[in-house]
């Protein structure tokens, strides 16, 4: 008896939302099956926190195709990229964005060229968009700077900006909160989410905005948004002429999504808070090393944020909470091997490898 062989059809955000999308029938789906990420839920964060009555989630976008969120903005703004016959893209980026947009314009054939602030991004980022085909110039400057760059160049409409200023890139990223509410059955009471050009937080609480308003969820969720203290222009309220911050992600300063962040913060009665260095690389190390979850620096921001919340009595009890972690651990090897003590290296022989099991 031979198996049988079935085939599986896997469709990405477009297909999967496209009553929620603006697109038409003429408009070509660049997808590489992105979207469907996983809600984890955490089980050694409550304890920690002594949250025994709060459920916390991790919508874990680290296991879209290129690793991140962008994703979901990406396979929208490509897609209508092709529709208006344009031959090449074009963006600035910490790293995901430039991963991203290289891939799904090498999915369709576009040329793709990204700017990258040189020195500030992380290596396995770096190697993404180099190795999918972008023409990749690093620019002795930071982000910001880069992406002034990129809006001159694109100005005559020749080459599409892919940045999230593209309104495009927003709306596939409202996706995911679509999929939590799916997941879920309604909102969450809260969201707490990494804020770098704040492109997310403003793309969450548009889709959880669209859910509630078709009927498809009851409530909304207040928004949690956290910045690196280095790069906090949001918190404190002008640009930051030269941000820092170990999280390479969120290293910007001067968000293109400013406002759209704000509101999502005063709309939803949430927040927007600064966490310091030390206090992200406690949480990157605490989700992967009690949780199983390798998450890019970045994402541990808001980890970070719901520990200080945490410990002001913020959560009400009984109530559901989700972090979005950005991305996958991988986009950053320097970075996880940078601290601790060094991998341990021994003759093969059984006694030298017991004394460091037992050390």
């Amino acid at each position: 008896m031979t198996a049988k062989k079935f085939a599986v059809k896997k469709i990405g955000i477009i297909e999967r939302y496209q009553e929620f999308l603006p697109i038409t029938d003429s408009t070509p789906i660049i997808s590489l099956n992105e979207g469907n990420t996983p809600l984890i839920l955490a089980e050694a964060l409550p304890a920690e926190l002594g949250l025994k009555n709060v459920r916390i989630y991790y919508k874990f976008e680290g296991l879209n195709p290129t690793g991140s969120f962008k994703d979901r903005g990406m396979t929208m703004a490509i897609s209508k990229a092709v529709e208006a016959n344009s031959k090449a893209v074009i963006c600035a980026s910490t790293g995901n964005t430039s991963a991203s947009a290289a891939a799904y314009a090498s999915r369709c054939g576009l040329k793709c060229f990204v700017l990258i602030p040189e020195g500030k991004i992380a290596k396995g980022k770096l190697i993404q968009a180099y190795r999918y085909g972008a023409k990749t110039i690093m620019v002795k400057g930071n982000f910001d700077e880069a992406l002034n760059l990129v809006k001159e160049i694109s100005a005559d409409g020749k080459i599409t900006l892919v940045n999230s200023i593209n309104p495009f890139r927003i709306e596939g990223q409202k996706t995911a909160a679509f999929e939590i509410v799916d997941d879920l059955g309604d909102a969450p009471e809260y969201h707490a989410i990494p804020v770098g050009n704040a492109g997310n937080i403003t793309a969450y609480w548009r889709g959880y905005n669209e859910y509630k308003r078709i009927g498809r969820s009851e409530t909304l969720p207040r928004m949690l948004g956290f910045q690196a203290a280095g790069s906090a222009p949001i918190v404190e309220g002008k640009p930051v002429a030269n941000p820092e911050t170990i999280a390479t992600a969120i290293r910007i300063g001067n968000p293109a999504s400013w406002q759209g962040a704000v509101s999502a913060r005063d709309e939803s009665h949430g927040l927007i808070e600064a966490v310091t260095d030390d206090e992200i690389r406690a949480a990157y190390r605490f989700i992967a090393e009690r949780e199983g979850v390798f998450a890019e620096p970045a994402s541990a921001a808001a980890v970070a944020g719901v520990i200080k919340l945490a410990k002001r009595n913020y959560f009400e009890p009984h109530s559901r909470l989700v972090i979005t972690l950005t991305g996958a651990g991988l986009k950053d090897p320097d970075f996880a091997l940078s601290f601790d003590d060094p991998i341990a290296c021994v003759e093969p022989k059984l006694d030298k490898v017991r004394e460091v099991i037992e050390s």
